[in-house]
């Protein structure tokens, strides 16, 4: 896998009373979609099952800090093009 995977966080939801949220990974043509804190990729498209392995053990690795960047995500304002302020 190469060094030029772009990673992207949602916001926080909640389904059947449980807090999730999506990561995303794209390289190139190829994309994978995740969920924490399951760390499991649910949708692959291109990459190897050794690459999802990989992608797997990063959210477990990063487990804390995806959960606190979707937590700062407010949805109304990304779905807007605001950032947050400083």
């Amino acid at each position: 896998m190469g060094d030029s995977v772009n990673i992207k966080v949602s916001g926080i939801f909640e389904k059947n009373g449980k807090k999730r949220a999506f990561i995303s990974f794209e390289d190139g043509s190829r994309t994978a979609e995740g969920i924490i804190p399951d760390c499991r990729i649910t949708d692959n498209k291109g990459f190897t099952r050794d690459e999802v392995l990989q992608l797997e053990d990063y959210m477990k690795r990063e487990l804390p800090s995806l959960k606190k960047t979707a937590s700062g995500i407010n949805v109304m304002n990304a779905l807007m093009g605001k950032t947050p302020r400083k």
